[in-house]
């Protein structure tokens, strides 16, 4: 199906040319950044068709180390002399080469003031029987929040200690199916009745590897019917770097969906981007159309809708490289509290601020709103156990809340900023999730609910939403496209459509503007203090001063 979209083309002065003639640049069998690396490096080779002895021969055979396989993407993992790499990408067994990338928890510095809990609402039904895999910095069993709802445990971060020394996973965890008990229920998860399925993939500093992201994905999957594995959350994620359709955490995310097991992953928090004013930031494995990819909203402390608005750290679509429509919904994640490891993990003893009691902390980020989006599709499969993940992916994008405000202007005094955050298809995706109705509805999607691509035309100026002939967006009326986005999130808009960079031919400069700069992804701005600040002084959703608190 095709939906299009009127644009108001406005020319900026980056450089690149504003359309190209095709949605995907053709890429070759070596990644970008492993042809600019010299000397030994940790790389990612899959292969063609079966994983044969022979054609890992060829492999380890000019590797200097063994790592291990990956069976589910049809990979192995060595180090090997970065040149012979991509001179070995040229064999016809091999499909890809790439670097072996570092990942990180999708969090931002939080607020240190108490606002309660989110989500004390009983939904009539708490995931019971469900499992979910939390793919993070691991779980403790000395949260007394999460202790009785994992099952099994696993790390995939060297040796074999699967405790969460991050506090990331904790959270997570927590959010998901944590019981409250420590803040006499206060702060409790929305799924309390599932179980959680721990494979630990971050470090004591939140950073871990796509291979050992994508060996968890392997796990679950073996681990799917022995612990009724149907949900996995991710709140990590890196730059995109090449299309899904090689990016190998996208193909075992895959993997995951294709074996029954909704995946669920946080967009990013490089909403600030200023080349680009937020767009084209959504980050691996985000950036899969088969994936649910959550942005986080602002809900203002408060349980009415009315006032919540969109973060302005929120990564924004399309996707770099595909131009897929991302985000695909967003819920809650700002200044969520939920349970830590009590006293000593790595941001527990860091972020002091963030401090609400000595069991709970309070965060910030995409990772924070992933999980609620996780713990509402649990909800859903316990009501009902037949539904595929496609199905529960396009309930929640069809009962997701569609009424914004248009534009929201954020000023943060801290840095001497304005942020215009507009409320489009790229911004919000389908909507705010709406738990609730989600349960209240009974529609059954047919078909895969793949999220589309945005097609721009440079002759008549238009932007049109690109599906597959079996996809269920264009299927009938309930499932149409203006229902799915509806018409406010589709309109044109200068900003985003006429943006050099989002939609510009020249991908590798298009790409180095966003991501090949250390004050976009270097630590001491993306993890730093100062880059998110600010609280709201008021409900106004189309003006809001922030002067202290992340938002």
């Amino acid at each position: 199906m095709k939906h299009q979209v009127r644009m108001l083309a406005t020319l900026t002065s980056m450089g690149l040319l504003l359309f190209s003639g095709s949605a995907v640049a053709k890429k070759d069998k070596a990644s970008d950044d492993l042809k600019g690396k010299k000397g030994t490096v940790q790389v990612i080779v899959q292969f063609n068709g079966p994983m044969t002895d022979a054609k890992l021969a060829k492999v380890h055979n000019k590797a200097s180390a063994k790592k291990g396989t990956l069976k589910n993407i049809r990979s192995t993992v060595v180090e090997i002399d970065a040149a012979t790499a991509v001179d070995l990408a040229d064999d016809s067994d091999i499909d890809f080469i790439s670097i072996d990338r570092e990942v990180r928890a999708a969090q931002v510095a939080a607020s240190p003031d108490s606002a309660g809990g989110l989500f004390p609402v009983n939904f009539g039904f708490d995931g019971k029987g469900i499992g979910i895999a939390v793919l993070d910095s691991g779980l403790r069993t000395e949260v007394e929040d999460v202790k009785s709802r994992i099952v099994y445990s696993e790390s995939f971060v060297g040796g074999p200690d699967w405790k969460d020394s991050y506090g990331h996973g904790s959270f997570v965890g927590s959010m998901i199916s944590g019981d409250g008990a420590k803040s006499k229920g206060l702060y409790p998860g929305i799924a309390r009745g599932a179980h959680l399925i721990n494979l630990r993939v971050l470090d004591k500093d939140g950073s871990g590897t796509d291979s050992a992201v994508i060996a968890a994905i392997q796990r679950a999957i073996e681990l799917r019917t022995t612990y009724n594995i149907r949900v996995m959350n991710i709140s990590l994620g890196r730059p995109v770097r090449e299309s899904f359709t090689t990016d190998p955490l996208c193909r075992a995310v895959e993997a995951a969906w294709r074996a029954g097991i909704v995946v669920v992953v946080a967009a990013g928090n490089f909403g600030r981007t200023e080349a680009t004013q937020g767009y084209g930031t959504i980050t691996s494995p985000g950036n899969s159309p088969f994936v649910i990819t959550v942005g986080a909203m602002r809900t203002n402390s408060t349980v009415t809708r009315a006032d919540d608005v969109m973060t302005t750290y929120s990564s924004k679509g399309p996707t770099q490289i595909d131009r897929i429509v991302k985000p695909d919904l967003v819920a809650p994640g700002n200044r969520i509290v939920s349970s830590d490891t009590p006293g000593d993990s790595t941001l527990y003893k860091e972020a002091k601020s963030n401090r609400v009691s000595k069991d709970y902390l309070r965060l910030n980020g995409t990772s924070m709103a992933a999980p609620i989006v996780s713990a509402a599709a649990a909800l859903l499969l316990q009501k009902t156990p037949t539904l595929t993940p496609d199905q529960v992916k396009a309930r929640l994008m069809r009962t997701a809340t569609k009424t914004f405000p248009i534009q929201t202007t954020v000023v943060d005094p801290t840095v001497n900023k304005t942020f215009v955050l507009n409320y489009d298809i790229f911004t919000v995706g389908a909507g705010y999730l709406d738990i609730e109705a989600a349960l209240r509805s009974t529609e059954l999607s047919s078909g895969a609910a793949l999220s589309p691509t945005a097609a721009p035309n440079p002759s008549d100026g238009t932007v049109t939403l690109v599906t597959g002939s079996n996809v269920v967006w264009g299927n009938n009326i309930i499932w149409g496209s203006n229902i799915i986005w509806g018409s406010n999130t589709l309109r044109g808009n200068n900003i985003i459509w006429g943006s050099n960079i989002i939609w510009g031919s020249n991908t590798v400069a298009a790409y180095n503007i966003i991501w090949g700069s250390n004050i976009i992804w270097g630590s001491n701005v993306t993890w730093g203090s100062n880059i998110i600040w600010g609280t709201t002084t008021g409900l106004g959703p189309m003006s809001v001063t922030l002067n202290g608190d992340p938002q």
